[in-house]
């Protein structure tokens, strides 16, 4: 496994220079940053990723309005406490994305952020609190107490939420196979503790937040673009 200067080195002179690679970095927020944030905007977070998943996000894009309509603007304690008939109107519903099994899942993900909210005083402190060195813990537990969360899900969630996240990418994971990290695409509680103590490793070299550590991973592969 190569050090952090050494695959820094590769994306830059794949990205034209330390600091053109440098500015194409995008940040994570502040744990402060991440404590304001209305609990709600987790839940129109996941699903905006959930609604997306096998479909054009343009299509989404383009319902937004009318899903958040429909959901109540996210609020947690209304779609926590959907009722079944609720989510059978939902599914004829011409505002929503009209797949049952997405529906329901906006239901368990406010009871999620709701339990979250209970145990740390919102659903944000608890992601604000989480750290980085056990991020794939925190993908584990989205994965289990939510719904549709697996897969890249969550992370994209995460990212887009402004957390410091590692997303399993084509690139990312192209990346972590060259550094001999894992042989495949990391699935299993073992092949994702190997990545963990990877990316641990290079936090700690080089001080910075995960979220780098995994935009600069995916720009040392050479994609062909």
């Amino acid at each position: 496994m190569q050090s952090f200067a050494d695959i820094f080195a590769l994306a830059s002179g794949r990205h034209g220079g330390e600091a053109n690679l440098e500015s194409s970095l995008s940040s994570p927020l502040s744990p402060a940053t991440i404590r304001a944030i209305p609990d709600q905007n987790w839940l129109a977070t996941f699903t905006r990723v959930i609604c997306q998943a096998g479909i054009s996000w343009k299509v989404v894009d383009n319902k937004w309005p009318g899903i958040e309509e429909a959901f109540h603007q996210f609020d947690l304690g209304r779609n926590a406490l959907m009722s079944d008939e609720e989510q059978d109107l939902l599914a004829s519903d011409t505002r929503v994305i009209r797949s049952p099994p997405k529906i329901a899942s906006v239901r368990i993900n406010a009871a999620m952020l709701q339990s979250f909210a209970k145990q740390h005083g919102s659903a944000s402190a608890m992601f604000a609190e989480w750290p980085s060195t056990n991020y794939v813990g925190l993908l584990d537990l989205l994965k289990s107490k939510g719904s549709r969360l697996g897969g890249n899900s969550a992370a994209y969630a995460l990212r887009y939420m402004g957390c410091d996240a590692f997303v399993f990418g084509r690139d990312g994971v192209a990346a972590l196979v060259r550094e001999g990290v894992v042989s495949k695409a990391p699935s299993s509680k073992r092949d994702l503790a190997k990545v963990q103590d990877a990316l641990n490793r290079w936090m700690e070299e080089s001080g910075r937040p995960l979220t780098h550590i995994s935009q600069v991973l995916a720009k040392s592969i050479d994609s062909g673009t």
